[in-house]
């Protein structure tokens, strides 16, 4: 068993309707509120009017047009609106990418520097003013969590931003009826990212009984409510599951006593996705599987055979590395049955900044020496170019 530390401050209001509270959820923190968003699909679903009518006692000041893998001009212009107008809290309605910029905001509103500078050092993340979230996409889980992404499409960088016990939201609203309308290509992305979350925290060198049963159970329910959301986007209970699940990705949970992860799966789509800005859920679900065949060893068979045992019902009494392999083919069969691409080639990615990309994973991203096999350049490039 790992030591190991667990903090997670965000009350999760969850469930029908439960916008009724955004009022006194916002309240205590002030009258002044940035309002942040995506590209205006809550106006279509008729989310940003009931938004709108919760706040009529505030002073709202809004902030469109924040893109999928969120870009350093959105949050600089964020900054600018808050120390303008000084912003008391901000309210970040959307998915991952709206919560992740109004992190950057958040915590850019005190800095007197350029935001991008708290990404490239998190240890100059100090304070942030209040943020609150409405949900309106399950994937990422940044609505439950301390981190973020954020993209320079100037330097071809795209890091993660953290600050424990600074960027956490005060309260996120998790109403599934808000993902009814998310279309097909965001739903499946969302369940990789989701995937992906639980495969880089189970898969490491030690787990343990309590958060091996939780990923297993994260992964089960990933793979039987995708494909009923699909099939009737209006599915409540599918939505619900899979929301439920898409807030304990990343919010420390499933790591409690394991190995410390690197995460390397998404050090490696971060790369592709800085320079071609693919959709990072489909990234991952290309990435994985091959990640997954690299880390197979004679060393780690018993991990993977523990996955697809547990996870898809292989049976125990077969060989332990056919068993691991029959996994690794069962992910990529999931992947490919709810419409995700297989290669990075069907994205348009090519081989010519791989090498760019290998070092800058290795000089920006977390120190990979905990991974469930070490990881090195060569192999980094290996899974790449695999992925294909």
């Amino acid at each position: 068993m790992q030591d190991f530390d667990l903090y997670v401050p965000t009350h999760i209001v969850f469930g029908k309707d439960r916008i009724s509270g955004l009022k006194d959820a916002v309240a205590p923190y002030g009258k002044n509120v940035l309002l942040t968003y995506g590209g205006g699909s809550i106006k279509k679903i008729g989310l940003y009017d009931k938004v709108i009518e919760q706040l009529k006692d505030f002073n709202v000041f809004e902030l469109s047009g924040i893109e999928p893998n969120p870009k350093i001009t959105s949050v600089r212009e964020g900054v600018r609106i808050c120390k303008d107008q000084k912003i008391d809290v901000v309210l970040a309605v959307g998915g991952g990418s709206v919560i992740d910029a109004s992190k950057n905001i958040c915590c850019g509103a005190y800095y007197e520097g350029d935001p991008w500078d708290l990404v490239l050092d998190c240890s100059k993340v100090k304070k942030a003013l209040p943020l609150i979230t409405v949900l309106t996409l399950s994937a990422t889980g940044s609505e439950y969590d301390c981190s973020a992404v954020i993209s320079n499409s100037e330097t071809n960088e795209k890091l993660p931003l953290f600050g424990t016990g600074i960027l956490e939201p005060k309260v996120s609203f998790c109403d599934p009826q808000y993902t009814f309308s998310v279309p097909r290509s965001q739903t499946i992305a969302g369940a990789a990212d989701i995937m992906s979350h639980t495969f880089e925290t189970y898969l490491v060198k030690e787990g343990n009984v309590l958060s091996d049963a939780m990923c297993e159970g994260m992964l089960k329910t990933v793979i039987k409510y995708t494909k009923i959301a699909i099939e009737d986007p209006d599915n409540y209970e599918a939505r619900a599951q899979l929301m439920m699940v898409s807030s304990f990705g990343c919010n420390g949970l499933l790591a409690i006593g394991r190995t410390p992860s690197p995460w390397v799966c998404h050090g490696i789509e971060h790369e592709i996705s800085a320079y071609t800005d693919i959709t990072h859920g489909y990234g991952l679900a290309i990435i994985t599987p091959h990640w997954m065949s690299y880390s197979l060893t004679e060393d780690t068979v018993d991990r993977f055979a523990q996955y697809g045992i547990n996870v898809f019902d292989i049976d125990k009494n077969l060989d332990k590395m056919e068993i691991a392999k029959l996994a690794i083919a069962k992910t990529s069969e999931f992947f490919k049955s709810i419409g995700l691409p297989q290669t990075l080639s069907e994205l348009g990615v090519t081989s010519e900044h791989f090498e760019d990309m290998a070092d800058h994973m290795l000089s920006h991203w977390m120190p990979v020496e905990t991974a469930i096999r070490p990881i090195d350049k060569a192999a980094i490039i290996k899974i790449l170019n695999d992925s294909l």
